[in-house]
This record gives C-alpha cells, sequence and structure tokens, in this order.
C-alpha cells in the first residue's frame, strides 16, 4: 500500500511528483533543493547554507511521516559542482553523526532550478 507523504513545513513538489511515499515500512523522500517552504524562495549563499536548507526540508518530510533523520539508511547527493564536495561533507556530518547513512555522490550536469545541490533520502518509516 502506498501512502502519500505531504507537508506545508517543506516546499511543495514543483512537477509532478509527491514530496515523499511510504511503502513497505520505508519512506522515499523525493530530491529536495535549497528552497524556502515559507517563502517559496530559493536559498543562496555557501553550499553549507544550502545543505542546511536541504536537510531541513528532508527532516520536516521525514517527521510528517512519522521517521527521522537518524533513520535514514540511503541518501543521493547530486552537485553542480565537486569542488564543493568536502563542504557538503563537513556540513552533512553535523546532521548525521551517529548513523551515517549509505550515500551516493555525483556531479549533475544540470539541476532543478539551476541549484547547487538536491538531496533524496530513503529512511525507515519507523
Amino acid at each position: 500500500m502506498l501512502q502519500l507523504v505531504s507537508t506545508e513545513s517543506a516546499p511543495k513538489a514543483i512537477g509532478p511528483y509527491s514530496q515523499a511515499i511510504k511503502a513497505n515500512g520505508m519512506v522515499f523522500v523525493s530530491g529536495q533543493i535549497p528552497l524556502d517552504p515559507e517563502s517559496g524562495q530559493l536559498i543562496s549563499g555557501s553550499i553549507a547554507t544550502q545543505v542546511r536548507q536541504v536537510i531541513a526540508n528532508i527532516s520536516a518530510i521525514l517527521k510528517a511521516s512519522g521517521s527521522d533523520l537518524s533513520k535514514v539508511v540511503k541518501t543521493t547527493v547530486y552537485l553542480k559542482d565537486m569542488k564543493d564536495f568536502d563542504e557538503l561533507n563537513q556540513t552533512y556530518a553535523e546532521f548525521f553523526t551517529e548513523t551515517k547513512p549509505a550515500r551516493a555522490a555525483i556531479q549533475a550536469a544540470a539541476l532543478p532550478k539551476n541549484v547547487s545541490v538536491e538531496i533524496d533520502a530513503i529512511a525507515l518509516a519507523n
């Protein structure tokens, strides 16, 4: 059974997809970009600032599903430029301290709204 996950505490989907889907004890969070959910505006500044917003968005979606960051088992990070990899790692480590999910990080030729980072996540539902 598939369950739609939606919250006003994270940006609305900007296309034909859901913020997340809960299925078979897992939560599949769609790629999040550094959008402020209240204003709908992109967050600019350092990659660290943008990553913090992206992970805040993921966290809000997970909370709406009954999960949280400690239950994330896999993420995929898409970077506009791999030169941001070290700063990404430093910031990402602020959120994943004890449980470090499996992760892939790739450089993408282009990302939605020309952002510098996008991250998706898979987590345990409970």
